[in-house]
């Protein structure tokens, strides 16, 4: 973490994609234990702590700025819903999880590249000065 106004929505990306890499590890433990009697699968909350962290202000650029990022953390959660896909006791479903997986992989890479043009903004501003 870059502790510089400049950096803030580095940082901010940063978060996210720590994110989206733990929910990444998170549904693949899911898909290798789509076997696994008794499993229930795992996720994270982080959209909607980004989300609550970013809506107070008027500017998506004060939100930013005044963001704490010690309290934006990802938390994770098992789901113990009432549905299982099993008589065993399962809940996951590989199909869904599939479909999560390629969503969040998208998502993760759709992160980095933002915090690289984020770095090449810095980079032509530091260049023009």
């Amino acid at each position: 973490m870059i502790s510089s106004g400049a950096y803030n929505y580095i940082n901010v990306l940063e978060k996210a994609a720590d994110a989206s890499w733990t929910r990444n590890s998170l549904i693949s433990n899911n898909i290798a234990n789509v076997d696994t009697p008794g499993y229930k699968r795992k996720d994270i909350h982080f959209e909607d702590y980004l989300l609550n962290a970013v809506s107070d202000g008027d500017s998506l650029d004060d939100d930013i700025a005044n963001v704490d990022l010690d309290t934006l953390t990802a938390t994770t959660y098992t789901d113990y819903g009432t549905v299982s896909y099993r008589l065993d006791g399962n809940n996951v479903d590989i199909d869904t999880e599939n479909a999560e997986l390629a969503k969040n992989q998208i998502k993760y890479y759709t992160m980095l590249d933002s915090i690289t043009q984020e770095f090449s903004r810095l980079k032509s501003v530091i260049k023009t000065s």
